[in-house]
């Protein structure tokens, strides 16, 4: 039997699976293919929603879906890859270690977090919402402080990183510290524009925005330590909180360091238009993981569902491809759709990588909760998440009109 091993359960690697087994199942070559999914959980966290209240609920179940599907998992932590040798190493949460093999293997352990070491106490004090346990965290947090004495320390959040999820995190804020009287919410960034990576287009519409929530936002101030009483500028400044939350980027999976080839700045290892390792042909690469050419334009792919998922569809396809002795696809992506969601501003939709905006205000907002409460989610049905699972391919334009369409 051949096998063909998927390392994570995030949007990349449940599509990777799905389609993976919707090619063998279509294929009249009756070759028998075993696919086994290894990550710690048998769910789907729903990271970009994360910025939300009820983090917890934030999770899509996948046990049933995968064995209803004929899909293998297996719960543990995939701790070293050996292209070599065709294996990984995995530890389950009891602490047993097992060995597997296997004949192709698609990386889709994601990425997390980066936490600058030069930055004192951030990791003992500063708080994220890069994971559901971080989310979780978060959000007690934040209920606790509702309890404590006023104060300056109790009132202020600071947001560290104004870019997407900094964003979005801080403009949902407002609301969430609906029971803290007087608050005061700062938004801080090295750079010296907001969004700096979501292009000028949608920026008049961010910063309206920020004014109109009342949020202070502190442009070109790198932040040098935080303590449990407050976060230091790299000025000397010192704001008085309780509550820093750190959302200044992200890093591939360090297991991408395993994987032979060369690697971009965010630890994402270069593949081919196959989403293949061209040094490790039986390896193939997605989601966050990957650094993949999108488009004939010169567009690579960003850290985001909206390319995990698609990038999930077509490594699936190409592995199980492979082995079946069938044509790959390539992989191709000229679709790109950004969408803000600005709290109780609503949102803002742009098109495109030149971030031409399209919609804003209540409608904006209606589409960014379609998909964040719908388009992302893998169905419930695992027929129907094999049959969604076949790579298909939109531009901007049409994918702007279907969500349109479906939120009138």
């Amino acid at each position: 039997m051949a096998r063909i091993i998927i390392v994570g359960a995030g949007f990349g690697g449940v599509w990777s699976a799905f389609s993976a087994k919707r090619l063998i199942n279509l294929s009249k070559e009756k070759k028998d293919i075993e696919i086994l999914v290894i990550s710690p959980e048998p769910t789907l966290v729903i990271r970009p929603r994360l910025y939300e209240a009820n983090a917890a609920n934030m999770t899509h179940a996948l046990g049933a879906l995968f064995e209803n599907a004929g899909i293998q998992f297996f719960q543990g932590t995939v701790k070293t890859i050996d292209p070599d040798a065709h294996t990984v190493h995995v530890k389950s949460a009891s602490g047993l270690e097992s060995r597997f093999d296997y004949d192709r293997l698609i990386l889709a352990a994601g990425s997390s977090v980066v936490r600058p070491r030069a930055i004192t106490g951030i990791d003992q004090y500063a708080f994220d919402i890069d994971s559901l346990n971080s989310a979780i965290n978060l959000e007690t947090h934040i209920e606790k402080l509702a309890l404590l004495p006023p104060s300056p320390t109790r009132n202020t959040i600071v947001v560290c990183g104004a870019g997407f999820t900094g964003l979005e995190i801080v403009t949902e804020l407002p609301k969430r510290l609906a029971r803290i009287p007087n608050h005061r919410i700062v938004l801080i960034d090295h750079s010296k524009e907001v969004g700096q990576h979501l292009g000028p287009g949608p920026r008049p519409v961010i910063t309206q925005a920020l004014k109109g929530l009342g949020i202070e936002v502190k442009l070109g101030s790198a932040v040098a330590s935080i303590d449990a009483d407050g976060v230091v500028l790299a000025s000397g400044e010192r704001i008085e909180t309780k509550t820093a939350i750190w959302t200044a980027g992200v890093r591939a999976t360090p297991l991408t360091q395993q994987i032979p080839g060369p690697k971009d700045g965010l630890g994402r290892v270069h593949v081919d238009q196959h989403l293949r390792v061209p040094s490790s042909r039986d390896v193939f690469v997605t989601g966050d993981a990957a650094v993949a050419l999108s488009d004939t334009d010169g567009n690579y792919t960003m850290m985001s569902c909206q390319h995990a998922i698609p990038l999930g569809r077509v490594s699936g396809h190409n592995a199980a491809a492979d082995l079946l002795r069938e044509p790959l696809l390539a992989y191709t992506q000229p679709a790109y759709v950004c969408c803000l969601d600005l709290g109780s501003h609503g949102a803002v939709v742009s098109e495109g990588w030149e971030r031409d905006v399209k919609i804003t205000g209540d409608m904006a907002k209606r589409v960014k909760c379609y998909i964040n409460q719908s388009v992302i989610y893998p169905p419930s049905d695992s027929q129907k998440a094999l049959d969604e699972a076949k790579p298909v391919e939109l531009n901007g334009t049409q994918l702007v009109e279907h969500i349109l369409r479906a939120v009138a």
